[in-house]
């Protein structure tokens, strides 16, 4: 009875405790042109009706076109990646697409 109780409460616990674990780690993207941006903010416009804004990190990374937040600019295309749990939205990681076709 003890091995039926111990093997049903992992199965029920361990689940939770994984979904948590990976949800706490893992990122969201949102894609899109940056719409206005300075030193602490930027807001990214994906052209489908959304805007958000994602606050700069001290030590995030800046990949791919240009490797500096300093150098980003309105109208470049960005991948963003943020956390779902953060308020306001924290821009960890960004990726600089080339332009897009009809941008250019």
């Amino acid at each position: 009875m003890r091995k039926l109780s111990l093997i049903l409460f992992l199965a029920l616990v361990l689940p939770a405790f994984g979904a948590s674990v990976a949800s706490a780690q893992s990122y969201r993207e949102f894609s899109g042109k940056i719409d206005k941006i300075n030193k602490k903010k930027m807001i990214v416009d994906n052209r489908q009706g959304d805007k958000v804004s994602f606050n700069r990190v001290d030590d995030g990374v800046v990949e791919g076109e240009k490797t500096d937040w300093d150098k980003l600019k309105k109208k470049d295309w960005v991948t963003v990646s943020w956390k779902f749990t953060d308020k306001p939205r924290l821009a960890y990681k960004i990726v600089v697409d080339k332009p897009k076709e009809d941008d250019e």
